[in-house]
């Protein structure tokens, strides 16, 4: 609406009494957008050939307001580490779904933007926002300025605050270009909490059917948070989930498991167990990845 209104202002000042000066304006033939070079240094060339030139993804390490959500007060990354999540995001994000579901799955459904900024954003309910997805095209990634190297070698931190949000954003993406089938959303309908979730446990959550507290904020993110938990988590942390959550949460965990499954199969041909595996098998190899030089 606004885009329209300022059309009409201008479209008026070119009117009356101001039309002669409007109609002064030269046509120089010059293009309004720069052909001079871009100077890269050779993290952006690595990006470039690794994230643009593949994908047609614009990886931004640099803070741009415009491009984040005024609602939190975040704080630009660190360069150094935003380079070296950059590595991992394509190795334990983007590489997995091209190796198990096809290269064509991720360039059509991969995000057209990734933001990375400092720290995370805290709700009024005083919880973290690690990540989210926008309109499916720009997936935002937080608490980069946390990435040390005793977290670098923790798998379980790693997953905690940037594999798990990876794949839990991805599912909204996916879910907005095709829908997943609406009897989910009745499975646990009357224990959805919208905000007020942060007043349970995960324990609390998984022995009413959530695989976490945060599931129960509505269908949708139980749904992603279904999927990023199952194939960022060892068979063992699963086993795990189900064991705390008893004979009424498991049976209903499984219930939508499945639905999730189904749903990955179904839509987009993608087998989850193949690509937990997948997963699972680089988390493993995070230690042997070079983060410090761009080749």
């Amino acid at each position: 609406m606004k885009k329209y209104l300022y059309l009409a202002v201008i479209a008026l000042a070119c009117s009356g009494a101001l039309v002669s000066s409007c109609n002064d304006d030269k046509l120089t033939g010059d293009s309004i957008f720069t052909t001079k070079e871009q100077k890269r240094n050779p993290f952006d060339q690595w990006l470039y050939k690794n994230y643009t030139m593949p994908y047609n993804v614009d990886f931004q390490y640099r803070l741009k307001t415009e491009e984040t959500d005024k609602s939190y007060n975040f704080v630009p990354a660190d360069s150094a580490k935003a380079a070296k999540l950059a590595i991992i995001t394509k190795f334990m994000w983007f590489d997995p779904y091209a190796q198990i579901v096809g290269l064509d799955f991720i360039k059509e459904n991969a995000p057209r933007i990734i933001i990375t900024v400092g720290i995370p954003g805290y709700t009024r309910h005083n919880s973290e926002v690690l990540g989210s997805a926008e309109g499916g095209y720009k997936v935002t990634l937080t608490k980069v300025n946390a990435l040390t190297a005793d977290v670098l070698k923790d798998y379980s931190s790693m997953t905690t605050f940037y594999f798990h949000t990876m794949h839990h954003e991805f599912m909204h993406i996916l879910n907005q270009k095709k829908p997943y089938d609406e009897s989910y959303d009745n499975i646990s309908r009357a224990d959805y909490l919208s905000g007020n979730w942060t007043t349970w446990s995960d324990r609390q959550a998984q022995k009413q059917g959530f695989v976490s507290a945060y599931s129960m904020e509505n269908p949708a993110e139980d749904f992603a948070e279904m999927y990023a938990k199952y194939v960022t988590r060892t068979p063992q942390e699963w086993n795990d989930i189900l064991t705390v959550a008893g004979t009424k949460g498991k049976s209903i965990i499984n219930r939508k498991l499945k639905m999730v499954r189904d749903y990955m199969k179904t839509a987009w041909d993608a087998d989850i167990d193949l690509l937990r595996n997948d997963i699972l098998r680089r988390g493993g190899k995070i230690e042997t990845l070079n983060l410090e030089s761009f080749e």
